[in-house]
């Protein structure tokens, strides 16, 4: 990883791409500093923090932002979450499944809807979010807030951070490297860890703590990151034989090779989906804490809870699966193997490719949806387990799912742009011999 970051910074053009990636990000980190008018930071922090509840979720995903109650303190979520619903229509409402087939024009439209339900689902939840801050005795608040007014200041400050976040997010992916909704996530990831491992010492040091089950959870922890590693890049290839043919003179095609079918080919997407649907419920369950039904619903979508963990897991299971349809199309590969004159051997061309494609591709998406699912679950179990429980929510399945998925991700699109760079600057050079032999 360290080698294809130096080769990169080698390269001017790459060298701009993390530049302009790292200041953007940078960007967003800023907004930490910048909360919405009327909220009692520190009654905030003193009331709705360390307890496992939504507030502590929200606040892991969005890197800190909800802590001071940024304007950006819903994060990417509202985004996500649109992101969902637009992909769900698309198989099942006819306009959008035209559009996603028109190209690059019909995704530009599909994207212009998204960041649309994106700003509605994030108004519809900055709402909720100031009903529920303002609680019973509106003790979140300053003097001046009050009422539908509060509420006002909080919509119109929450749907501008989640705009200029998804701006954020959208020029990371043009101008620089990797994804930029799922670096955003990532970077908030990331910068939760050093105020988390200081805050755990502190608690050893005062004696609230256990150092042996901190260093037994770390020791776990590293061996489960190796393992997502390893099971994040594996693949299983299916061989893949092209027929000869002969044009003139000329022997044309019987090259073999293969299909890679990664083990977790869904990636981080089934992770962030999950957290999405964890966090929609639990936003409008928080507004009101006085209904009894409702907050013993809100359990079973609160990760810090068994119910809620058992929720996550499966919702990671099924989105896995839900993704893997989308992204992996058993009939339109076996279609383009026969156009081109490729069969897989001892399987016959058409259905049966199909039938076969979609049995393997079945049997490693059950193998990598039960890994992710498990993974959500160890670093939870191994906090209850070893007795640091205020590392499990920043150091969750979820959280080192989604970082090790896009460090990877975007490690892979770096190492391609190096490719590319290099495979140009040989083709330029042949072009300048050639000439010279011309010449």
């Amino acid at each position: 990883m360290l080698a294809a970051f130096r080769n990169a910074a080698a390269v001017p053009a790459l060298r701009a791409k993390l530049l302009v990636m790292i200041g953007l990000l940078a960007v967003y980190r800023l907004l930490v500093f910048i909360p919405t008018p009327g909220i009692d930071i520190d009654r905030l922090r003193e009331q709705s923090f360390g307890q496992g509840d939504i507030f502590t979720l929200l606040n892991f995903i969005s890197g800190g932002n909800f802590e001071v109650f940024s304007i950006a303190a819903l994060g990417v979520i509202p985004y996500i979450t649109a992101s969902i619903i637009v992909q769900l229509l698309q198989g099942t409402w006819p306009p959008l499944e035209r559009l996603a087939k028109e190209g690059e024009e019909g995704r530009r439209k599909i994207t212009q809807y998204t960041r649309y339900g994106a700003t509605v689902l994030g108004a519809i939840q900055a709402v909720f979010l100031a009903i529920a801050l303002l609680g019973p005795s509106g003790a979140l608040k300053v003097g001046w807030a009050n009422g539908p007014f509060f509420w006002f200041v909080v919509l119109v400050t929450q749907v501008a951070g989640i705009s200029l976040v998804m701006w954020l997010g959208e020029k990371i992916t043009e101008y620089g490297i990797g994804n930029g909704i799922s670096l955003i996530i990532y970077a908030g990831i990331v910068a939760a860890f050093p105020g988390a491992i200081t805050q755990q010492f502190a608690l050893i040091g005062r004696g609230e703590g256990n150092l042996f089950g901190l260093l037994i959870f770390f020791a776990l922890l590293i061996v489960a990151l190796a393992g997502m590693v390893l099971v994040q890049q594996a693949e299983r290839r299916i061989p893949v034989q092209y027929a000869r043919k002969v044009v003139g003179r000329r022997v044309m095609g019987g090259q073999s090779t293969y299909i890679p079918l990664r083990l977790n080919a869904a990636g981080v997407i089934p992770i962030i989906f999950a957290v999405s649907i964890i966090i929609l419920p639990q936003t409008l369950i928080g507004a009101f804490p006085n209904v009894g039904w409702l907050q013993a619903v809100g359990a079973w979508f609160n990760p810090a809870q068994w119910q809620g963990l058992i929720t996550s897991t499966l919702l990671i299971v099924a989105f896995t699966y839900f993704y893997t349809q989308i992204s992996f199309d058993p009939r339109r590969i076996s279609e383009n193997l026969r156009e081109y004159g490729g069969f897989v051997p001892g399987v016959r061309p058409g259905q049966p490719t199909t039938e076969h494609l979609t049995r393997i591709t079945g049997r490693i998406t059950l193998w990598g949806a039960l890994f992710l699912g498990a993974v959500n679950a160890l670093p939870q179990t191994l906090a209850w387990i070893t007795g640091a429980g205020q590392l499990s929510f920043v150091f969750s399945g979820i959280g080192l799912l989604i970082m090790v998925g896009v460090a990877l991700d975007t490690l892979r699109q770096l190492e391609s742009q190096l490719m590319m760079r290099h495979y140009e600057g040989f083709v330029s050079k042949g072009r300048i011999r050639g000439r010279g032999r011309r010449i």
